[in-house]
């Protein structure tokens, strides 16, 4: 019975996730963990076998970095924030829709899967404009100055119609990173945003952001301080409390535009630990943060879920 019982609490979950599309983003480290990737191939590979549409998203900036390094690319950061000159696009074409596309649908592949690469230009997916150059104050020596970021992109159009064609017909699409303009230029684009704007226009139920960590915190220095449910306010209100720091900042964001644009929840989840998605979409308790636009403007819970 003991064994039953974790089955009989999923079944309000399964009927209804099933028929829906979730959004899944995995990092470049969970990538070239074996163990880590194998967990979330096979959590994607249940949600598919039990009715959901799963899109996965991925990024990959630690194998960019070390085929910089390898090739003799001059790798260039302001404030944390990447410039994506000539060398640096071209590093990107080849490790993100090259090397990892290719890896993480084999991975999924050898889970039974029919999963499909994509980049944003595939398909006319992702529109995106050149990032304008921005105001920036070097931290070190307090000089100001404009940096531009090369070919760095904001996306501005998504056309899901490929995406949903391939989900209608059981496949499990897998995108990087990259979007195009409308004359064609490439771009590199975050891959957080990637997924939340897939996720508004695919009408997803739920975007998941894999990182390294339980989710968002109080205080970073307190595990205890786990945030399993908030709202863009209180979202608002912990950054504004100095809560967040460096990678978070941008998941964030990129959840604030999926809730904004419709997706009612993103879930923030630990991408290494064993199989977080399932925990955190069919159990009661959770293991990530669970973040929705407005607490206030929940709908009701359906009946057996809780």
């Amino acid at each position: 019975m003991e064994r039953v019982l974790p089955l009989l609490k999923a079944v309000p979950y399964i009927r209804l996730f099933q028929g829906g599309t979730f959004v899944v983003k995995v990092s470049g480290s969970l990538l070239e963990d074996p163990d880590a990737l194998g967990a979330v191939t096979e959590d994607v590979a249940v949600l598919h076998h039990l009715g959901v549409k799963v899109v996965v998203v991925h990024g990959g900036g630690p194998q960019m970095d070390r085929m910089a390094e390898r090739l003799g690319v001059r790798r260039e950061v302001h404030a944390g924030r990447r410039v994506t000159d000539d060398a640096t696009l071209d590093l990107a074409k080849m490790v993100f829709r090259g090397r990892l596309n290719c890896d993480l649908g084999a991975a999924l592949r050898g889970r039974g899967l029919l999963p499909v690469g994509l980049s944003g230009a595939d398909g006319g997916l992702l529109t995106a404009v050149r990032r304008p150059p921005v105001p920036v104050t070097d931290p070190g020596t307090g000089r100001s100055g404009t940096l531009d970021f090369g070919h760095v992109g904001d996306v501005v159009a998504v056309d899901p119609s490929l995406i949903s064609r391939l989900l209608d017909g059981g496949f499990v699409p897998v995108v990087c990173s990259l979007a195009a303009t409308e004359r064609g230029e490439l771009l590199n684009v975050n891959a957080d945003t990637v997924a939340a704007e897939l996720g508004a226009s695919l009408g997803a139920m739920k975007v998941i952001l894999g990182l390294r960590g339980a989710g968002l915190f109080d205080d970073l220095a307190d595990p205890s301080s786990l945030r399993s449910y908030v709202d863009l306010p209180e979202v608002d209100e912990i950054v504004r409390k100095g809560g967040v720091t460096g990678g978070m900042l941008p998941k964030l964001a990129a959840a604030a535009v999926a809730l904004r644009k419709g997706v009612p929840r993103v879930h923030l989840v630990d991408a290494f630990r064993p199989h977080a998605l399932l925990l955190e979409v069919f159990t009661n308790e959770g293991c990530g943060t669970l973040i929705v636009k407005d607490k206030a403007e929940e709908p009701p819970i359906p009946a057996g879920v809780v």
